[in-house]
């Protein structure tokens, strides 16, 4: 019973693990505008990892994706890719996940193949959870090292170009709720990998190895041999050519 609750909480957890970096990959809000000491409100600008968006006091919001694939940075197109890695490696933990689960039967799947299984899909949400938590890390420490600069120029030791870097106006980005979304569900999908991998111990049969008692003879055990009686004739009477019986003897030593 506990390995069958451990092995539905883990299928669970990573599920819903999956539904995390799913719901982060497509949200807009990785990087929102920081509005503190930013004295421009009217316009609100955050990005996500296919577009960037604005939104104007009055509501209304315009968004336009990236349409470059080669101009973006190395480090945003490897979130991206962890992020695409993470999920298709949930999505086949699930699938495998759910034939392996041990209170469905389907046809004559031995317990050995489905503990092979469980093995194998938690192995699938561990890997799945650590690629979201590594993407979503890198972005984060890509905003905070865009804050610092920023930050940095704004007190007046960098001006660059026509003023606006290093400027007041120059706005800051922090940390999105997307952020947070895809390091709760790769930490939850971790979980239920992690308890999927316990699960698959509890599943494996038990070897039962099947001998023969040896038991040793007593004093009181007869041995006997059986054999049968033979008599040797002294002599030999053969038969004629005939058939008929002849009084030839033949002696044998």
């Amino acid at each position: 019973m506990a390995v069958t609750l451990c092995q539905v909480m883990g299928f669970v957890l990573g599920l819903l693990g999956l539904g995390g970096l799913i719901a982060a990959t497509g949200m807009d809000m990785w990087s929102t505008e920081d509005l503190y000491d930013n004295p421009v409100t009217s316009v609100y600008s955050y990005a996500g990892l296919w577009r960037s968006c604005v939104r104007q006091s009055s509501g209304f919001t315009e968004c336009r994706p990236y349409f470059t694939i080669l101009g973006l940075p190395g480090l945003f197109q490897g979130v991206r890719a962890l992020m695409i890695v993470g999920i298709v490696l949930g999505a086949i933990g699930v699938l495998i996940a759910i034939f392996a689960l041990k209170c469905l039967r389907m046809g004559n799947m031995e317990d050995r193949v489905k503990a092979t299984m469980t093995l194998t899909s938690g192995v699938m949400f561990v890997i799945a959870g650590i690629c979201g938590i590594a993407g979503v890390s890198i972005f984060a420490n890509l905003i905070v090292t865009n804050f610092a600069l920023t930050s940095y120029t704004s007190a007046g030791l960098g001006m660059v170009g026509s003023g606006l870097v290093g400027s007041p106006l120059t706005p800051r980005y922090t940390f999105g709720s997307a952020l947070f979304v895809g390091w709760v569900g790769g930490g939850v999908l971790f979980v239920g990998g992690v308890m999927l991998c316990l699960a698959c111990r509890g599943l494996m049969p038990e070897k039962h190895y099947e001998g023969t008692a040896y038991k040793p003879a007593t004093q009181s055990a007869i041995y006997r041999s059986e054999g049968y009686p033979k008599t040797y004739n002294s002599s030999y009477k053969a038969q004629s050519m005939d058939g008929r019986p002849s009084n030839q003897k033949f002696d044998y030593v």
